[in-house]
């Protein structure tokens, strides 16, 4: 059984009720005062002594807080949403709806889950006061708050050892938070960055590797851990050559390019100007040298990149959602959540369903502690989590997609 407490808005009128049902019951087991005569005093029997039959145990029942910024001070009398804030609500219901799903699936076993829900508005402020309430705190598992800053300021208060803390959609590095009783399920761009460095290193092969840098020292938040991954992984023997490319200049690097083999370029840039520029040159270098490409994992959503070249150049890029729609696992997901909700299930509602069903199974069977030794394939992602000392546990697994027929395809 899930049972939902909603804290998005008080409750009226269920003290009163509880008031009235015990003044009935009361009522009703009063003793009355009449007279009697006195009763005539049977002869004595043999007791017989009656073992009272023995109460069984009452079920667990695993208490899920789970903070989301619905925004509910949105609706209020000449109060609306505004496209942001809209947007943030529309997050939050639909990983609700997922995560409610899991939680609803896994009844069938004999599961029980009490769901405690909570506005976090997107406020830090209130997300350090939801910190104090006694109710959040002695849950099983607490999911949120989403976006960092709430949850820096809600992690801020709870420092010492408890039950975990789950970061469910931000892939903030969790050093961020600097809290032992957090759960990073989202990975951050560090554990891209490896992915990348592990498959060119095991399956590519190369002598170097062409770091294409675009000058932003952003670009440093996914070239440090992947130099510092490549290093380690093949002991040096990999040479990375990084080159800060201006106007798709890339005449400095033919010299060391091969007409034979694979030219590894790993590209770490977000910027719309320098990546149409650089990929067309590329693209143009493609005709005399053969050319693989790693890029970061925004590419996937950005519409300005052109498919055809990223096809051609071999482009890959990890992510860390991808969902393959034709998966009978997906399929049946996708079924279930119209046939409950009459609508289309978002991408949040799949991450809350898998991160859900996740949780919920390791709450049932009293397995939250071993998050290490219990890996999961979900429907967008696998979770693996490793333990960082004084961070908690992150999640490192990232798929590694190719660009080919049109489509992203996972490689592995």
């Amino acid at each position: 059984m899930t049972s939902v407490r909603n804290r998005l808005q008080p409750l009226s009128g269920s003290r009163g009720l509880l008031f009235l049902v015990i003044a009935l019951i009361a009522g009703a087991c009063s003793p009355k005062l009449r007279p009697v005569s006195a009763p005539v005093k049977p002869p004595e029997a043999p007791v017989k002594v009656v073992t009272p039959p023995v109460k069984p145990a009452a079920p667990k029942v695993s208490v899920i807080s789970l903070l989301l910024p619905f925004g509910l001070d949105h609706i209020g009398p000449g109060a609306s949403y505004t496209d942001i804030s809209l947007k943030k609500a529309r997050v939050a219901a639909d990983y609700y709806l997922g995560f409610k799903l899991a939680l609803d699936s896994l009844t069938s076993y004999g599961y029980n889950y009490k769901l405690q829900l909570y506005d976090s508005k997107d406020d830090p402020a209130l997300a350090h006061k939801l910190a104090y309430n006694p109710q959040i705190r002695a849950s099983d598992l607490i999911v949120g708050p989403v976006f960092p800053d709430d949850m820096k300021a809600f992690v801020s208060v709870l420092t010492s050892a408890r039950k975990p803390i789950v970061s469910p959609l931000s892939p903030e590095p969790p050093s961020t938070f600097n809290n032992q009783n957090l759960v990073t399920v989202n990975p951050p761009l560090e554990y891209h960055a490896w992915c990348v460095a592990q498959y060119i290193n095991d399956q590519v092969k190369p002598q170097k590797v062409f770091i294409l840098q675009s000058g932003y020292s952003v670009d440093d938040d996914y070239i440090i851990p992947f130099t510092k991954a490549i290093d380690s992984l093949s002991g040096k023997h990999i040479k990375v050559i990084a080159i800060t490319v201006k106007k798709g200049q890339l005449s400095p690097l033919i010299a060391q390019l091969s007409r034979t083999k694979q030219n590894v370029f790993v590209i770490p840039s977000t910027d719309q100007a320098f990546l149409t520029v650089t990929l067309r040159s590329l693209d143009t270098l493609l005709k005399h040298y053969p050319v693989t490409v790693f890029g970061h994992p925004s590419w996937a959503r950005f519409s300005f990149l052109n498919t055809n070249i990223l096809q051609h150049l071999k482009t890959h890029i990890t992510a860390a959602d991808h969902v393959d729609y034709k998966a009978a696992q997906t399929i049946t997901f996708i079924r279930k959540y119209r046939n409950t909700y009459h609508t289309e299930p978002t991408s949040y509602a799949v991450k809350g369903f898998d991160e859900g069903l996740y949780f919920g199974q390791l709450l049932g069977t009293d397995n939250l502690k071993n998050l290490g030794s219990t890996d999961f394939t979900g429907l967008h992602n696998n979770f693996h989590f490793i333990k960082k000392t004084g961070t908690g546990w992150v999640n490192t697994h990232v798929n590694l997609l190719l660009y080919t027929n049109f489509e992203l395809k996972q490689v592995q």
